[in-house]
């Protein structure tokens, strides 16, 4: 569910006036906050902490005291004298102060530490142009970002972004990640909002629920918390044959790695079985890079597919066109198993008629990014989110439009729509929608139905390119496609442990 802000500000004061005390809601948002910073830099360095009057700077204060208690070396930044300080927050300030510093041994080492700043200035209750004071500070965090590689970690919102619209005031604060308390704003999800939104994360408060009536019913944020259940523990009498038979075609002239990119991020994603099914003259080149756990079966038409023992297929990595066309046309809109359809699969039933797969016989998962998107429905408008559900109910199918906020959308009525949190700008490479593909279709082979499978694909692949730069030795500029499945073990980890 996705709450505006004024939603959001109820629903806490009537938590409050129900008795809940607001300091206990301000102590575990701020170790929330602490945790989930501690989550990505986990070796503790340099943090300022910009703290607003109020409460959201409350939060930054809470969080603030765990992270010097684990070593961070802090320094707070105040907008206004501290003698403004509402009184809570004024007493969080008293709490950091008391709390003694923890020493980082690291800091004689010579070893790069993180230099984070948290933006506690503004919260959701704020709106129109920064004040004096704030707006100062906001540019601060701006100029710590842009000249010295800070990361900045905005709580409920960036200061100066507008809760509802998205719209961005002069000045506002660019976050890498924005630490949204309870629920997810519709500020945060507006499309032109991205880039000074970042990685939007959830602090889960159990204990704040919105008011009968309130909320967007009809999406929400993709998080550990809203995946929990999608997977079963395996039973201990597992085997090959119940994890799932996936099939993947493609992987033609200049065009081999995708199908190989594709099969091993289903091996990776627990597919118990894998067959890339190759054209002939491409059967030895295909076998040549390929991993020896993927079999490789070649095929003089894609027709003979319909005779093989798969569970579920993926079409269109590295695919091409060529005379096989029809024969691929055909398995698109009469193949009876799921199918995940990506690719040049899309770019062929761009150049057809997608809306024929309204009739076809099973399950069906559209993966295009922007530019496929437009190809398949060039007459489509609104937002990214609108795009998505509209393709869907032309083509009874799950459309996953790529993207910085990946977002799916079901041909259901009751299926609320769907937000990624994960990913970072690493994955805008070639290859990462191959993985993708290869990962939703492992998890539609062990059960899954399309719909969760593309929820905690998209997770767990965005959550891979995070753990490759901020536990492995990747960065932004070097992540690759072949980096992400090696992560997607962490990944499962992560997710059992209900990290962000």
């Amino acid at each position: 569910m996705i709450l505006n802000p004024q939603e959001m500000v109820e629903a806490e004061r009537h938590l409050i006036e129900g008795g809940i005390n607001p300091e206990s809601l301000m102590d575990e948002a701020g170790l929330g906050i602490a945790n989930a910073v501690s989550q990505f830099f986990p070796q503790p360095g340099t943090l300022f902490v910009f703290v607003g009057h109020g409460h959201n700077g409350g939060d930054a204060l809470v969080a603030a005291r765990h992270l010097k208690a684990r070593g961070w070396i802090t320094e707070l930044k105040f907008a206004t004298s501290i003698n403004n300080l509402k009184p809570l927050t004024s007493k969080k300030l008293h709490e950091f102060e008391k709390e003694p510093a923890r020493p980082n041994r690291l800091y004689d080492s010579g070893q790069k530490l993180p230099l984070i700043s948290i933006d506690g200035l503004l919260g959701i209750g704020a709106s129109g142009d920064l004040r004096p004071g704030y707006l100062e500070l906001a540019i601060e965090i701006n100029s710590l970002r842009d000249n010295y590689h800070a990361v900045t970690f905005s709580l409920d919102i960036p200061s100066g972004l507008d809760g509802k619209s998205g719209n961005a005031y002069e000045g506002a604060v660019v976050a890498d990640f924005t630490l949204t308390i309870a629920y997810p704003k519709t500020g945060l999800l507006r499309d032109h909002s991205i880039n000074y939104v970042g990685r939007l994360v959830l602090i889960n408060l159990p204990n704040i629920y919105p008011l009968p009536g309130q909320g967007d019913h009809d999406a929400f944020l993709i998080n550990s918390f809203s995946l929990g259940g999608f997977l079963n523990k395996s039973l201990h009498d597992a085997h090959k044959g119940i994890n799932g038979h996936v099939g993947i075609i493609g992987g033609n002239q200049g065009m081999i790695g995708a199908s190989v990119l594709s099969g091993i991020a289903a091996l990776k994603g627990g597919a118990g079985l894998v067959t890339i099914i190759a054209r002939e003259d491409m059967y030895s080149l295909i076998a040549s890079i390929s991993p020896p756990e993927i079999m490789i079966v070649p095929v003089k038409s894609y027709t003979e597919v319909n005779e093989m023992p798969l569970d579920t297929i993926a079409i269109g990595p590295g695919l091409g066109k060529g005379e096989w066309d029809s024969e691929v046309l055909e398995l698109l809109t009469s193949e009876i198993r799921p199918l995940i359809i990506d690719a040049d699969a899309l770019n062929l039933l761009a150049r057809n008629n997608p809306s024929e797969l309204q009739n076809a016989p099973g399950p069906r998962l559209l993966t295009p990014h922007p530019g496929e998107m437009k190809r398949l429905d060039p007459e489509g408008d609104g937002t990214r989110r609108e795009r998505a559900e509209s393709f869907a109910k032309k083509t009874s199918s799950t459309v996953l439009l790529k993207g910085a906020r990946t977002i799916i959308a079901s041909d259901s009525a009751t299926q609320p729509s769907a937000y990624n949190s994960t990913g970072n700008p690493g994955m805008s490479s070639a290859g990462v929608g191959d993985t993708l593909t290869g990962l939703c279709a492992a998890l539609v082979a062990r059960g899954l139905k399309v719909f969760d499978a593309a929820c905690l694909g998209s997770w767990i692949n965005g959550r891979a390119a995070e753990i490759a730069i901020f536990d492995g030795n990747e960065s932004i500029q070097s992540l690759t496609a072949s980096d992400l499945p090696k992560q997607y073990g962490k990944c499962f980890n992560d997710l059992e442990k209900s990290a962000f």
